[in-house]
């Protein structure tokens, strides 16, 4: 039988996009709240393109960029991106939804992940005692050890796709737009 960590990972974007109709469904917005998600979801947005501009998937530990402050900045970014729209939806539902998402779902999948990169780089475990797992540090960390470029890389920016998430808050920021505008609460 998989390991629910294992099943997490293959439901977590279908979940998602069912997440996404409920969210829609349950969200009551308004300007003000508009504006205080945004103030959440672009930092989101910004830390998840800084990462996808630094990591190798499965060539090299990614310890540049977003990366020297918190081992996760994709999931980091995408949790400050959901709280940004709980906040812009005005709903407490929505709010428990995301928690009970992020503590069912994307937790099991942090912890397989992180034991598919102990495995894969022996550099793993000093890195996570160094770097945490999700709350970022105050400083980066420094990795003189490092052997991959530590800039930001437009190329594997494009590559990951990461274009989509932005894309996606904005199509969701117009239908919320839309909603409070056509069906106000």
């Amino acid at each position: 039988m998989a390991k629910w960590s294992q099943i997490a990972r293959r439901i977590r974007v279908p979940l998602g996009f069912l997440f996404a109709v409920l969210y829609f469904w349950l969200a009551h917005p308004s300007s003000r709240s508009l504006m205080l998600g945004t103030i959440l979801i672009i930092p989101g947005l910004l830390i998840r393109a800084l990462a996808s501009g630094h990591v190798r998937k499965n060539e090299a530990l990614a310890t540049s960029g977003p990366y020297a402050y918190t081992r996760n900045p994709l999931y980091l970014g995408s949790l400050l991106m959901g709280l940004g729209f709980c906040a812009a939806a005005r709903s407490w539902w929505v709010g428990l939804a995301l928690v009970a998402m992020f503590f069912a779902i994307y937790l099991p999948v942090i912890c397989d992940e992180e034991k598919f990169l102990r495995a894969k780089f022996p550099d793993f475990d000093q890195y996570a005692r160094r770097v945490p797992r999700m709350l970022p540090r105050l400083t980066p960390h420094a990795n003189k050890e490092q052997q991959v470029p530590s800039t930001f890389s437009f190329e594997l920016y494009s590559k990951h796709r990461e274009y989509n998430a932005l894309l996606g808050a904005l199509a969701m920021m117009v239908a919320l737009i839309l909603k409070m505008n056509f069906f106000p609460s």
